[in-house]
């Protein structure tokens, strides 16, 4: 399977501005559209159907839409994948061949399925659209949320509560991009002694998620029995059900879960800590996690 590639130089911009009442120069993140496509064979001949449209900040678009598509149930295993590639280009081109560099600036992605790849097309009928605040926006019913993750196996450790308290500075030393603009989410992913194994950042706080789930799916290391998600915001409904498809059994939010967030934890039994700040934090749920 050929994945895109990652990096991106588009994460920030520089603006002016008037600060006490002087000119200087700001650093935003960046905020644009991703569309997601899917490639695929159906009845014999080739399909390219638009999936989603979210708004993301560039960067790691191939683990945003892997991970999208996965948790969203349209594919089930990384096998499913042939290729993810930049596409929508008409310009970039020279004697027939894609400008790789220009590529990467599309805001259009494609993920071509393999051929024995099967899914299911009902799926595929719903059409979304996500805004960089909330991902269940879009959705066109209630019913589809539900989540259908399998209730989590117990993991043979317990966190330390001091190892806990020290996962946000970890966080925020890793997030590189927030350093500069202090306008991104962030999720990342630490095994039970503490080790930061994966961040990534987004303006929407489901697409850092997606970036994270997609970067594992893609590696086949699904599910994530054995590792300790935070979050750099509030604990959401969206956040713990993604979390739950990808097998993670323990979350961490800075800021505040939502009531359903917690209803939805308790009933697949995860554990949930929310107001992860300094030396203290509240545990929700699945306190038999913590030591």
């Amino acid at each position: 399977m050929e994945s895109v590639q990652t990096l991106s130089p588009r994460a920030t911009q520089n603006v002016t501005v008037i600060a006490a009442g002087s000119e200087t120069t700001d650093v935003l993140a960046v905020e644009e559209p991703l569309e997601i496509r899917l490639g695929f064979e159906q009845a014999g001949k080739p399909v390219h159907r638009a999936i989603s449209i979210t708004m993301r900040t560039p960067g790691h678009d191939g683990e945003l839409a892997a991970g999208f598509l996965f948790t969203e149930e349209i594919i089930h295993a990384p096998e499913q994948i042939r290729q993810i590639r930049h596409c929508g280009l008409k310009i970039g081109r020279q004697k027939g061949t894609l400008d790789r560099a220009a590529a990467l600036n599309s805001n259009t992605i494609r993920v071509d399925l393999a051929d024995q790849a099967d899914i299911d097309l009902k799926r595929l009928e719903r059409h979304f659209y996500t805004s960089s605040s909330c991902g269940v926006c879009g959705k066109s019913s209630i019913e589809a949320v539900a989540a259908t993750a399998m209730p989590l196996a117990q993991t043979s450790g317990r966190l330390n509560g001091s190892v806990l308290r020290q996962l946000p500075a970890k966080l925020r030393e890793a997030q590189a991009v927030f350093e500069h603009t202090g306008g991104l989410h962030a999720s990342a992913l630490f095994d039970m002694n503490g080790t930061l194994e994966l961040v990534r950042e987004d303006v929407g706080r489901h697409n850092a998620l997606d970036k994270v789930i997609g970067a594992k799916f893609l590696e086949g290391e699904l599910p994530l029995s054995d590792k300790v998600l935070l979050v750099s915001g509030r604990a959401s409904f969206e956040l713990v059900q993604k979390a739950l498809m990808a097998g993670i059994p323990f979350m961490a939010a800075v800021g505040a879960p939502s009531s359903l967030a917690v209803d939805l934890a308790m009933e697949y039994g995860m554990t949930l800590v929310g107001f992860l700040r300094g030396d203290t934090f509240n545990i929700y749920c699945g306190e038999e996690r913590i030591a």
